[in-house]
């Protein structure tokens, strides 16, 4: 009988072991989420394509939650959808890995920095605006966003060079340069099509193949 309680007890101990390490894990992760996006937030400087290296630094490059290649295809897809690309990656990510609670927290971690420090740095700048060196503040950081930017273009050329081969990759970046620098076509409607394109190309030879029979 006692040998039986013993091993009831540690059971039970075992158990609640388990559960304390399986919480502690989820809440680890929504900390590492939160974390993640509130860096690649507040030091986004700019908004909009200057945070995208920040994001990939995070969730690829530290995290490992995902590889450069699935994090290109949400940034394509993302680009072609209206409203904020940051915001967009946030909650898609964060639902990615956590469902609603990570989705959530994601975009707290993403939005709330941005507008505590509107509040904050408005009222700096509204303080010191004909200061020179407010002036110059600005311009000082956009030689470090273009390399952060130049970055992230290295590592996507780099990923379509491994499944496209570089004729391939480079054709494709001097006509979408051509298209969106010298035609004007807007960035999400080049995405759209270029995706359309991929999906109806490889349908052509089993068509072809099905018409023979």
């Amino acid at each position: 009988m006692i040998k039986k309680e013993r091993f009831d007890w540690m059971d039970r101990e075992e158990k609640t072991y388990q559960a304390a390490q399986k919480k502690g894990s989820t809440l680890t992760r929504y900390r590492d989420i939160f974390v993640a996006f509130f860096r690649s937030s507040i030091l986004s400087f700019g908004g909009g394509p200057s945070g995208i290296p920040l994001i990939e630094a995070e969730v690829v490059k530290k995290y490992k939650w995902m590889t450069i290649e699935e994090f290109g295809d949400i940034v394509a897809i993302a680009n072609a959808l209206p409203g904020p690309i940051n915001t967009k990656l946030a909650g898609y990510i964060g639902w990615r890995l956590k469902g609603i609670g990570g989705l959530v927290t994601a975009l707290i971690a993403s939005v709330f920095p941005m507008v505590i420090a509107l509040i904050v740095l408005l009222g700096f700048l509204t303080a010191f605006q004909r200061q020179r060196w407010v002036r110059g503040m600005t311009q000082a950081v956009l030689p470090v966003v273009g390399v952060l930017m130049a970055q992230l273009t290295w590592s996507f050329v780099s990923s379509a060079k491994k499944g496209l081969g570089w004729t391939v990759s480079l054709l494709l970046i001097s006509v979408s340069f051509i298209l969106m620098e010298v035609i004007h076509v807007q960035p999400p409607i080049l995405i759209a099509l270029t995706l359309l394109y991929v999906l109806i190309i490889p349908a052509r030879p089993k068509t072809s193949a099905g018409e023979h029979k």
